[in-house]
């Protein structure tokens, strides 16, 4: 199958927050774009939404087939192989910041929201755990793919208030839903048919907490045949607004796909893990976590053992340069 992207991001502190506690999730390879916005106290929401990051990106390259086979890890559903994978990575990652935070003190309630895209074929999975959104932009209309699991979204759908009454509760930035808070975690899951021409914008609620869609769409209609000037577009707007929160902005541009007859699929809520599954995801990061560790201990080897290289290499170069002064010096 012929899949061809163009994808640009890019992540920005803003202008009030001393760190920025997003991170931006960028895997060409295996066609894997997320964006994380962390959360809690002493610079662990960095270190939610790194951790996220990282778990997805070992879990995908180092662990991909013998992960998505676990029997262990069965999540009672028959998904496209990489939306599986993604669901079960972005579970592990909930794992893994729990593990960590239970850990240390410092870092106790941290978590982090994410929303991931993976392509294959003309199918895009969607995974999204917060109040970090989805658009498709499709000539000229902007459909957002995820809901906020949100205090204030919850409110919306349950008693039928519009976006303007809602805009003046207070409370209105709580969230119902994120990665690293609770031990186990409800994901949910939908499948989107792409082709050629869409454009989906992946964005943390630093630019959708402070714009509306109607807004997002004016500035994607205007910036649409450049995605990387609309990347940087939304996040001036972001900035534009005062630039209160950090703001994280992915745009996807499919520039060629082929079709296949798989369907769409409207969103379903994954169920969270039991104590089984659990367990299996703790084996899982035990080995993940010794890969990272003798992959440290390889790269610091082979950065020693390149520096005594540099070093002989120096030594020999002196000494044929003595040598050369030594056995000219008596003809001068």
């Amino acid at each position: 199958m012929s899949l061809q992207l163009k994808v640009f991001g890019k992540t920005d502190v803003g202008l009030v927050r001393p760190g920025n506690e997003d991170y931006l999730h960028l895997d060409p390879d295996n066609h894997i774009y997320a964006v994380c916005d962390g959360m809690g106290g002493h610079q662990a929401g960095e270190v939610a939404s790194m951790t996220a990051s990282q778990t997805i990106r070992t879990a995908f390259t180092e662990f991909g087939g013998q992960h998505l086979g676990s029997p262990a890890l069965n999540i009672g559903r028959t998904l496209p192989p990489m939306g599986e994978r993604l669901l079960k990575s972005i579970r592990m990652a909930n794992r893994a910041i729990h593990n960590r935070a239970s850990e240390n003190p410092e870092l106790s309630g941290m978590g982090t929201t994410v929303v991931a895209v993976a392509f294959e074929a003309d199918i895009m999975s969607v995974c999204h755990v917060g109040d970090s959104r989805a658009y498709r932009l499709r000539e000229r209309d902007l459909e957002p793919l995820t809901r906020d699991h949100s205090w204030i979204a919850e409110v919306q759908e349950n008693q039928g208030l519009s976006t303007e009454e809602a805009s003046s509760f207070v409370g209105k930035n709580v969230i119902t839903r994120a990665l690293g808070v609770r031990n186990n975690v409800e994901v949910d899951y939908r499948i989107v048919k792409v082709r050629t021409g869409d454009k989906f914008i992946l964005c943390s609620d630093g630019l959708c907490g402070f714009a509306d869609d109607d807004e997002i769409f004016d500035v994607a209609i205007k910036y649409s045949d450049d995605p990387n000037k609309l990347t940087d577009a939304l996040v001036q707007m972001a900035n534009d607004r005062g630039g209160s929160d950090n703001v994280t902005v992915i745009t996807i541009e499919v520039i060629e796909v082929d079709e296949s007859p798989l369907p769409e699929m409207e969103v379903l809520t994954l169920k969270a893990e039991n104590d089984n599954t659990l367990a299996a995801e703790d084996t899982w990061l035990t080995k993940m976590a010794e890969l990272q560790t003798q992959a440290e201990a390889d790269e610091k080897k082979s950065g020693t053992g390149t520096n005594k290289l540099i070093l002989l290499t120096i030594f020999l170069v002196f000494v044929i340069v003595a040598v050369l002064i030594i056995w000219y010096l008596p003809d001068l």
